[in-house]
């Protein structure tokens, strides 16, 4: 595929596809996490819920990772630059090992802080840090997988990724029950065993990325030279990558405000309700596809000073990804009350997802104008509208919708009205200014990133 020249539609249709096919066993691969948890009890669903905005932080340095790497990658291959090229690969890799020891350090001193603020039974704090320290022992590996990968994205290349998903997922599949429950010689493990089959899946999606990297072209004009640390590159991967960071971080803060406000009706509201977002996560998979391939075909016709193609790209993408979650918030409705059956059979879970999911089908349209704005101004190395979107709708909104749903003493279902109601609102007021940005700014911004 040649992004600078091929048809818009069929680029985006053609990398959008693998990408959430990728996704789609990345997410089923946390399902799975999910679905073993209940087997083991309420409380570990629970803890499992609760950790997601805990372990959030590595899913949110890696997007940070992933965003720098493709789009100055991306712009390096639009410009024709190859030792940009080079030296944005290795210097992604070199940070990616920095941020990593970070994360490792943070996550493994303020876990317990955090399940602790969201309200947590002893029980459930026990089983959520069992699972988090486990993950946060191996976060060099998640960062390393997208630092590598970041090249191959950057390039159009999302199906070395998406086949490395689907085998790590299988994997998973295979020693979830095998480290939970025991198998021969292998003892019951429990929660811990969930965070194992983790790490031990995304070491293998190491292996197979680092491998087709090893044989890309680009790299075999790579020396030691382009792995001495030069601050030029690092600074403009820090400030690509961290706002983005910072600002999807936020969502850990999003999440447990609405894990303590759901936890006032009771840990199996935050079961059926973790369960639930579950259900979501696979439904905005076509949307997350076509952010990833947006983030490539902008960045590289940006680069090239292509901005009629920059546009086009936009709102193809926003036109795909509104059909597609229009016909699935309407499926999801229809199956609400069943779905939440996979993962537990408690009939309050099932009541609380249920509930959730009935609601959630509203909001799914509102979710691609937000992604995928994102998405470009990622593309356009604008990290910093990215992140002040994020920031409004992970921080600012959650508080907002908190403390509105405490004064009016909101029950369940009312608390994620109100949460729908600001996330349409945020959307459409983003789709504005991107349409505001296109028609007064893209241009300057061109001239200074082409003088």
């Amino acid at each position: 595929m040649n992004l600078l020249k091929d048809n818009i539609p069929d680029l985006v249709k053609n990398l959008a596809i693998p990408a959430s096919v990728g996704t789609l066993f990345q997410t089923l691969y946390n399902i799975v996490d999910t679905f073993y948890a209940g087997k083991i009890s309420p409380e570990a669903l629970s803890a499992l819920s609760k950790s997601f905005p805990i372990y959030f932080i590595i899913i949110a340095t890696s997007i940070g990772v992933t965003v720098a790497g493709t789009s100055l990658i991306g712009n390096s291959i639009g410009e024709n630059n190859k030792n940009k090229v080079l030296y944005y690969f290795t210097h992604i890799i070199i940070y990616g090992l920095i941020i990593s020891l970070i994360i490792t350090f943070l996550g493994l001193i303020f876990s317990e802080k955090v399940f602790n603020v969201m309200g947590s039974t002893k029980e459930v704090t026990k089983f959520g840090l069992e699972y988090t320290n486990i993950i946060f022992y191996g976060s060099i590996i998640f960062i390393f997988v997208v630092a590598l990968n970041s090249l191959l994205h950057a390039e159009g290349d999302t199906k070395t990724y998406r086949n490395a998903l689907i085998l790590s997922f299988f994997l998973n599949v295979i020693l979830n029950p095998i480290l939970i429950f025991g198998f021969l010689f292998i003892p019951p493990l429990g929660v811990t065993g969930i965070g194992l089959s983790t790490l031990i899946a995304q070491s293998v999606s190491l292996i197979i990325i680092l491998m087709k990297v090893m044989t890309n072209q680009r790299i075999k004009n790579l020396t030691k030279e382009f792995f001495i640390p030069k601050f030029y590159y690092l600074k403009n991967i820090f400030f690509q990558s961290m706002p983005i960071t910072i600002a999807i971080s936020g969502y850990s803060i999003a999440a447990s405000i609405i894990f303590t406000y759901v936890g006032s009706s009771g840990e199996y509201a935050v079961a059926g309700y973790g369960a639930a977002t579950r259900i979501e996560q696979v439904v905005l998979l076509p949307v997350l596809g076509i952010n990833t391939a947006i983030i490539s075909i902008i960045a590289q016709n940006f680069g090239a000073n292509y901005l009629d193609r920059v546009k086009q790209t936009y709102f193809t993408s926003i036109k795909y990804g509104l059909f597609i979650m229009i016909i699935s918030g309407i499926l999801v409705f229809v199956t609400a009350g069943i779905v939440p059956n996979f993962f537990s059979k408690n009939p309050e879970v099932l009541d609380f997802g249920t509930r959730y999911l009935k609601i959630s089908a509203f909001i799914l349209p509102a979710y691609p104008i937000f992604f995928l704005s994102n998405g470009f101004f990622m593309a356009l190395k604008k990290s910093e509208n990215a992140m002040i979107n994020n920031l409004l709708r992970n921080v600012l909104v959650p508080i907002l919708v908190f403390q509105l749903a405490k004064y009016l003493s909101a029950d369940f279902n009312s608390f994620f009205w109100l949460w729908a109601i600001f996330q349409w609102s945020l959307s459409l007021l983003l789709l504005f200014f991107v349409i505001y940005y296109m028609k007064y700014r893209l241009d300057k911004s061109s001239a200074v990133a082409h003088p």
